[in-house]
């Protein structure tokens, strides 16, 4: 007589695919600590095997449609969040997920994590203003608290763009130079 574990892994394997898809979303976004880009979630699922990209984007519409995940538009990306509707299935349904998943899931958020972190501590998005300037928002954050945030009017949608792409790669950089200048006395009394 087959054991219980052994039922529901065979029901697991008799199971619909797209039920699998949608429960390891539901499991990367609750582990991970950050929201996860619709990019980032296709890279775990692409990079292990696990499914194709229209099949992932399929399962991500289904589960938005459901409101188990929310998304949220930023820097032209977006971010996907579980919702307590979202939590309350997985941990309904978390017993379908193999620990092998499970692993899988651990070790690419582990791999990720200062990519991952970056992408949701670092933001840059820009707004035409009504004199045909741009307001370009930069912000640096520690966690969920802001160590940094620049709001800077340019000429040109240009200028705005160049800043945003720039500021990913130089934030703390530019952070540091800031501390250490206003933190720094100054001699110099000409």
């Amino acid at each position: 007589m087959p054991t219980l574990e052994v039922k529901r892994k065979e029901l697991i394997m008799n199971a619909d695919p797209s039920t699998l898809y949608k429960l390891m979303i539901l499991y990367i976004l609750n582990e991970s600590e950050f929201p996860l880009t619709n990019s980032q979630v296709c890279e775990f699922l692409l990079e292990k095997g696990y499914t194709t990209y229209f099949t992932t984007q399929a399962t991500i519409s289904d589960l938005i449609e459901a409101q188990f995940i929310s998304v949220k538009q930023k820097n032209n990306n977006s971010y996907y969040q579980l919702t307590t509707s979202g939590k309350e299935t997985l941990e309904a349904f978390s017993s379908s997920i193999s620990d092998g998943i499970k692993a899988d899931v651990q070790a690419f958020l582990e791999d990720k994590h200062y990519m991952l972190r970056q992408s949701n501590e670092i933001t840059a998005t820009y707004l035409p203003k009504k004199n045909q300037e741009y307001e370009v928002d930069l912000t640096l954050k520690d966690g969920k608290e802001p160590l940094i945030r620049l709001q800077l009017s340019v000429p040109s949608e240009l200028q705005a763009e160049l800043i945003c792409d720039h500021w990913s790669k130089k934030s703390t950089d530019i952070y540091n130079y800031l501390l250490n200048t206003l933190l720094t006395k100054n001699t110099d009394k000409s």
